[in-house]
């Protein structure tokens, strides 16, 4: 399984809900791994504390073997950190993403990814890819090499109208590049039950039947000190109600399976 979790919107929650479905699919035993291919490097953070020049290059030198030439250059590898986690490693990412990317967009790299994954397939249960807020180079290459595409959502109008254009450009891609990709769904993140316009909003998509998720994620401060402490939720605090839907949602994307 290769899920890619995406949206051009900054501010769902897509690193967060990346990182924590990966972390409950590592304590469910799962032999799970978490490519970063957001320059910003926040899933990478997350699950490993590390920051700026400590940080393994990670995925970068994947992107800057397959530029490299000639009969010495090293080809097809990727160096992968174990987080503190059990069953949980990661590719990581750095700021040198930006600038390998125009770079990678004229040597037209764009399946190289795919090819990575079917490879590190053989060695892990489950992959989740965090991508970048646009529709760049590396979302492109993930959603190319996925086979699952989760999509975040946060209610309010502004992300609804970016929703049905990205629901637009993923088929656009699914039928250029990537037949397999199945979009399982559009997950409501940092969801206020108790607010009117949400909910409302919420019916209104169900009502034009597009794909949300029965599991909504509500707002909680306990993500922001997860976010500081460098630790999932299901590591953090298994029994608190976000941590209970996370593995909710989990159940759900695996019954799937």
């Amino acid at each position: 399984m290769r899920r890619v979790v995406f949206n051009q919107k900054g501010g769902v929650g897509k690193s967060s809900i990346a990182c924590n479905l990966a972390a409950v699919s590592a304590a469910e035993g799962y032999r799970t791994l978490l490519i970063d291919l957001d320059a910003q490097a926040n899933s990478t953070h997350y699950l490993t504390g590390l920051t700026g020049d400590d940080i393994p290059v990670g995925i970068a030198d994947f992107f800057k073997q397959t530029l490299a030439s000639g009969p010495f250059a090293k080809k097809g590898k990727v160096d992968i950190y174990e987080t503190p986690f059990d069953n949980l490693h990661v590719v990581t990412a750095t700021a040198e993403l930006a600038e390998l990317q125009p770079k990678l967009e004229q040597k037209h790299k764009i399946n190289k990814l795919r090819k990575l994954l079917e490879e590190l397939a053989e060695d892990y249960d489950r992959i989740y890819l965090d991508t970048p807020p646009a529709l760049n180079f590396y979302t492109v290459s993930a959603l190319i090499a996925a086979d699952r595409v989760l999509i975040p959502f946060d209610c309010d109008s502004f992300s609804r109208q970016a929703l049905y254009g990205l629901l637009q450009e993923i088929e656009e891609l699914k039928e250029d590049h990537n037949e397999d990709l199945e979009v399982e769904g559009i997950v409501v993140n940092q969801f206020q039950p108790r607010a009117a316009l949400p909910q409302q909003l919420l019916d209104e998509l169900i009502a034009e039947g597009l794909p949300v998720l029965p599991v909504n994620l509500m707002s909680s401060v306990k993500m922001r000190e997860s976010h500081q402490a460098c630790k999932p939720l299901i590591f953090l605090d298994p029994r608190h109600k976000l941590s209970q839907q996370f593995q909710e949602l989990h159940q759900l994307l695996e019954s799937g399976e």
